[in-house]
């Protein structure tokens, strides 16, 4: 095992070096290799000794969802390319193998109403309700990944010409407008919340909680989740759901998905159309409660 997690390791370090992968992606990269190779080890096989069949019987487990066995055989894929590609191993066992078809899961409709009833739940005469009201209103407005949104860094917002500049997934630059709302609440939280919470200390982090250092995810997620069972909309919201409304709300007006693509920063259109499907479901939903026939 120790010899298998070396090149795990080695892999890693280059897909960081090469492809500036997150922190993120890496680590799930991480656990599904070291799934696998615990399950080759089982049947006394390596990931050099494992041929197509010994592979896909420690990827294709009967009670493990495609989408687990979907993630499995992606990492895998990225080792054995790696392997092949530097010589260290001359086939690729992953070659004929293919992921089993996932049922695909549309995001939850967040209504534009229940957005406003969010967007209002924060008390905005507190500085961390200030500060959470221009996350919320700045997270919907650019369909940031709530990563983006808490690593976004002062030098990265142009509240004059209303501009984002995002450093988003594999170090890939977008630039998002932003939208009237958003530059209120983001010009007050500046001016007002974020002095009393820094209290004089420096930081280049936009959003900055008492401890005067950036926010974490874990607390834009508590965030979110607060003020979505505030405004009486369950605890299925999440920061992704932000980004899902913005893109969903975006093409229920008539947005085109080329554009909505370039705002989420998707690298493939097939990922973007998923929210076409949104808005058909939407459009169906509405005729069948408002046509006389349906």
């Amino acid at each position: 095992m120790s010899s298998q997690l070396e090149y795990i390791d080695r892999l890693l370090d280059h897909l960081w070096l090469q492809e500036r992968l997150s922190h993120n992606t890496l680590a799930a990269y991480r656990r599904d290799l070291l799934k696998i190779a615990a399950r080759l080890q089982t049947h006394q096989h390596t990931f050099f000794s494992a041929d197509s069949v010994a592979l896909a019987a420690a990827i294709y487990i009967a009670d493990e969802k495609p989408r687990s066995q979907a993630r499995a055989l992606s990492a895998c894929k990225r080792l054995y390319g790696w392997l092949e590609e530097t010589e260290q191993r001359t086939d690729n066992p992953c070659h004929d193998l293919q992921a089993s078809k996932a049922e695909r899961l549309l995001p939850p409709i967040i209504t534009e109403h229940h957005i406003d009833a969010l967007l209002a739940a924060p008390d905005v005469t507190t500085p961390h309700g200030l500060r959470d009201k221009a996350l919320l209103e700045l997270m919907y407005a650019t369909g940031l990944r709530v990563s983006e949104a808490v690593n976004l860094r002062l030098d990265e917002i142009n509240l004059n010409s209303g501009l984002v500049n995002i450093i988003g997934k594999g170090d890939k630059q977008r630039i998002v407008p932003l939208g009237e709302e958003a530059i209120f609440w983001l010009e007050k939280y500046l001016q007002q919340a974020r002095p009393s919470l820094l209290k004089g200390q420096k930081c280049d982090a936009v959003f900055v909680s008492q401890k005067k250092v950036k926010i974490s995810r874990q607390l834009a997620w508590i965030a979110v989740k607060k003020y979505a069972e505030q405004a009486g909309m369950g605890d299925h919201v999440s920061p992704h759901s932000l980004r899902h409304a913005f893109a969903t709300h975006l093409v229920n007006h008539g947005a085109d998905l080329r554009v909505v693509q370039l705002l989420l920063g998707h690298a493939d259109i097939s990922t973007t159309q998923i929210y076409t499907h949104v808005a058909n479901e939407r459009l169906k939903n509405v005729v069948n409660q408002y046509h006389p026939r349906s």
